[in-house]
């Protein structure tokens, strides 16, 4: 089983960064890719961006040009730098292992981190 912990989310302005961080735990070596996803009050999770061990990267249209998703494999760490940030990005933020073809997640979910944006 792996596990995941966030971490850096706060309060921002509008138009302001922020940068997360999450590290893996446990059967790191069963992880091919690992995504960020949110989930805001009253809507589903959905994934926000995802990277492969390789390097592959792909994004949520959502957050194109503005978020940039990092690894360091070494640390089984996954990182999400997020620049002009909206209002409408205010969520809890998590991360998990997933398939790449799919973006299903299939580790254990962590607590998250939230994300506040204000306008």
């Amino acid at each position: 089983q792996v596990q995941f912990v966030e971490s850096g989310g706060g309060l921002v302005q509008a138009g302001g960064s922020l940068s997360l961080s999450c590290a893996a735990s446990g059967s790191t070596f069963s992880i091919n890719a690992m995504g960020w996803y949110r989930q805001a009050p009253g809507k589903q999770r959905e994934l926000v961006a995802a990277i492969r061990r390789v390097g592959s990267t792909k994004y949520a249209d959502f957050v194109k040009g503005r978020f940039t998703i990092s690894s360091d494999n070494a640390k089984n760490t996954v990182y999400l730098q997020m620049n002009n940030l909206k209002p409408e990005d205010t969520a809890v933020y998590y991360c998990n292992a997933l398939g790449w073809t799919t973006g299903s997640p299939f580790g254990s979910w962590g607590q998250g981190t939230q994300v506040t944006v204000s306008s």
